[in-house]
C-alpha cells in the first residue's frame, strides 16, 4: 500500500481475485502514528483459514473528498484481515481495508496538500484537501486533474454549509478526460459536461477564478490562464477565460496593507512601513492619526486595524473597554462598544475584524466568558454562541479575511490548545443576530502548548508554540489541522508571544512578531530576524484584520 505503484497491482496480488477487483483504495485513507501492528486471533475455529487482527493509533482519515479529519480523541484502529486459500493453494486475503491505511510518514510522502478554492458572498475560501504526489489508482488520475475533479465534486463537509461553488449541480470533467495540462502560454484549457452550457459570462468567470486559483496553488507559478470549455464528446465549444489579473478582480482579496502596526512602550498605536531594503531604509514608527492621539492621549492595551486601515479598534489599557475610532479624522474619543465587566484584570482579548467589517473579541473574565461580535464595527454588541466550547476560556483569536473561519486560542488548565471553528451566518446575512461558530476542530494537533497565532496566505495558520518535550517555534501549519508545513527560518527557540502575518497572496508583507528578548521583530523574505528601531520598543504587532 506505500508504494509508488500507481495501480497498486503489488498490493493488489496479496488479495484474493474478488477482492481485488472491488478493493477501492482511493475511497479513503486511514492515517497512523506509526505502522500496523498485526497478531494473529487464536482460538477461534474458522474453517475459512486464519485470521489477523491489525491495529494501531490513528491520527487522522482523508475522506471520499479527500478531506483531512484530525483524530480528536485516544482514537485506535482495528481491523480483521481473513485468510483464504486459492485455486493454487496461495494464501490470499479475502477482506482488505475499505481504503488505504498509512503511517504518518507513510501518508506525507505519497500525498500533499492542496487548496480548493469557492466562495463565501464575494470572498474565495480555501478549503484545504490531499491528493496522491502520483496518479490515482482508483481514477487513474494525475495531480492536477485529481484536483480539479475533486472542486468539481463540491467543498469538504466542514466547510459546505457556509462556501458555494459556481459550478452547477452535476459539472463534472467530460467523458473520458483523464489528463490536463497547458499549452505553451501557461493555458489550461477544462472541458465540462454538458451542464455548464447555459451559464453565463458572469458565472463561467467565477467559475473559472475558482480553477485558476485551485490549479495555481498546486503547480505554482506556471499557470497564467484557464479557459472553460463545453465538450459533447465530438467537439469543444469556448464558453469564457480568466487571466491571473482578471481573476484577483474577482476573488475579492483585501488589499495588500500599507502599514504595519503595534503598541509603543507609550501604549500608543503606531504603525510604520517595514521594506525588504536594508535597515537604514525603514521608517521610524508613526503614532495613528484620529482621536487616539488627542490629548491626554488614550493608553492602548491591544487593538485590530480593518482591511480598509480607516479604522482602529482598541482595548484600553487596563483591559476594560472595545472602542472603535476612526484613523482619517479627528474628534474625541467615543464611548465604548463593549465594556469590560472584570474589575482590575485585563479581560478583553485583542480584537479582529474580518473583510465585511464586522468586529469579533472575547471576554476572559471568569464571570462573563464569551465571544462577541460587533456587526460592521459600528452596532450593538451581539454574544455569539461557540459549540464546543464547553466553558473554556478563549485566550486570543483571530478571524479569516473571508470571514467564514476563526482562529481560537483557549486554554486548557495552564495550556493553550489552538482550535479553528465554522462561522455560520443565516441566510448569510452579516448582520443577523444569530451568528454562530460550529464545529471547533484542532488546527495544530502537534503542539502541546500554542503562544501565539495568525492566518497567513493559502489558508493556512503561523503557529507559535512547542511539541511535547520540545523548544519553540513557529511553523506554518495547514488549517485542517493536519501535518506541519514549512517552519520560518531561525524561528526554532524564538520567544515570541505574539505574532502576525497577512494573507495576501500575491505580495505578502514581512512577518512581524514580538519577542520578549527583542521587542518588536520582523522577517524580510529570504533573510533572518530584524530588529525594528529600539527607540521604539512595543509589543502586540498587527497587520490589517
Amino acid at each position: 500500500m506505500t508504494s509508488d505503484d500507481p495501480q497498486l497491482e503489488t498490493a493488489r496480488k496479496y488479495l484474493t481475485e474478488n477482492a481485488a477487483k472491488e478493493w477501492k483504495p482511493g475511497s479513503a485513507v486511514t492515517v497512523l502514528s506509526s505502522g500496523l501492528n498485526r497478531v494473529s486471533v487464536r482460538g477461534e475455529k474458522d474453517p475459512d483459514g486464519p485470521r489477523w487482527k491489525v491495529t494501531g493509533k490513528k491520527l487522522a482519515t482523508v475522506d471520499e473528498r479527500s478531506a483531512y479529519q484530525p483524530e480528536t480523541g485516544n482514537g485506535q484502529y482495528e481491523e480483521f484481515l481473513q485468510l483464504v486459500q486459492d485455486e493454487d493453494k496461495q494464501w490470499r486475503i479475502s477482506t482488505p481495508p475499505s481504503g488505504l491505511v498509512l503511517s504518518e510518514s507513510d501518508f506525507q510522502r505519497i500525498y500533499m496538500p492542496v487548496n480548493k478554492y469557492y466562495f463565501a458572498g464575494g470572498s474565495l475560501v480555501a478549503d484545504p484537501v490531499y491528493v496522491r504526489q502520483r496518479t490515482d489508482p482508483d481514477s487513474r488520475m494525475d495531480p492536477t486533474t485529481q484536483t480539479v475533479q475533486s472542486l468539481l465534486a463540491g467543498p469538504s463537509r466542514w466547510l459546505g454549509p457556509v462556501v458555494e461553488s459556481s459550478f452547477p449541480t452535476g459539472t463534472e470533467l467530460s467523458e473520458g478526460t483523464k489528463s490536463l495540462s497547458y499549452d505553451g502560454q501557461n493555458t489550461l484549457r477544462v472541458p465540462l459536461n454538458n451542464k455548464v452550457e447555459n451559464v453565463a459570462q458572469p458565472q463561467c468567470k467565477k467559475m473559472a477564478t475558482q480553477l485558476l486559483y485551485t490549479v495555481k496553488d498546486l503547480t505554482g507559478s506556471r499557470l497564467d490562464q484557464v479557459e472553460v470549455l463545453r465538450t459533447d464528446g465530438k467537439s469543444s465549444t469556448s464558453l469564457c477565460s480568466v487571466t491571473e489579473v482578471s481573476a484577483a478582480a474577482i476573488a475579492g482579496r483585501p488589499k495588500i496593507p500599507e502599514f504595519q502596526y503595534f503598541v509603543d512602550n507609550d501604549k500608543r498605536l503606531v504603525r510604520m512601513k517595514l521594506d525588504t531594503g536594508s535597515e537604514d531604509e525603514q521608517s521610524s514608527p508613526d503614532t495613528v492619526p484620529g482621536p487616539l492621539t488627542t490629548p491626554p492621549g488614550f493608553k492602548v492595551n491591544s487593538a485590530a486595524v480593518s482591511y480598509d486601515e480607516r479604522r482602529a479598534a482598541v482595548v484600553s489599557d487596563d483591559g476594560q473597554g472595545l472602542y472603535v475610532v476612526s484613523l482619517v479624522g479627528g474628534g474625541p474619543m467615543p464611548q465604548p462598544m463593549l465594556p469590560g465587566r472584570g474589575g482590575k484584570t485585563v479581560t478583553l482579548t485583542a480584537p479582529s475584524w474580518d473583510a465585511s467589517g464586522d468586529l469579533w473579541v472575547a471576554e476572559r473574565d471568569p464571570q462573563h466568558l464569551g465571544l462577541w461580535r460587533v456587526p460592521g464595527g459600528a452596532g450593538t454588541a451581539e454574544k455569539v454562541q461557540v459549540a464546543g466550547l464547553d466553558g473554556r476560556r478563549i485566550a486570543s483569536l483571530k478571524v479569516s479575511s473571508d470571514g467564514v473561519r476563526i482562529a481560537l486560542l483557549v486554554e486548557e488548565g495552564a495550556l493553550k490548545k489552538l482550535y479553528t471553528g465554522r462561522i455560520e451566518r443565516p441566510d448569510g446575512k452579516s448582520d443577523s443576530s444569530a451568528v454562530s461558530v460550529r464545529e471547533l476542530r484542532p488546527a495544530a494537533p502537534q503542539m502541546a502548548d500554542v503562544t501565539a497565532m495568525s492566518w497567513a496566505p493559502h489558508g493556512r495558520l503561523l503557529v507559535v508554540g512547542r511539541e511535547s518535550g520540545g523548544v519553540q517555534q513557529a511553523r506554518y501549519m495547514l488549517a485542517d489541522g493536519s501535518m506541519v508545513a514549512a517552519s520560518l527560518p531561525g524561528a526554532t527557540g524564538l520567544s515570541a508571544v505574539a505574532v502576525a502575518a497577512t494573507e495576501d497572496e500575491s505580495k505578502p508583507k514581512p512577518v512581524v512578531a514580538y519577542s520578549e528578548d527583542d521587542g518588536i521583530v520582523w522577517l524580510p523574505p529570504g533573510a533572518q530576524w530584524r530588529t525594528v528601531t529600539v527607540a521604539a520598543g512595543g509589543r502586540a504587532p498587527v497587520y490589517p484584520g
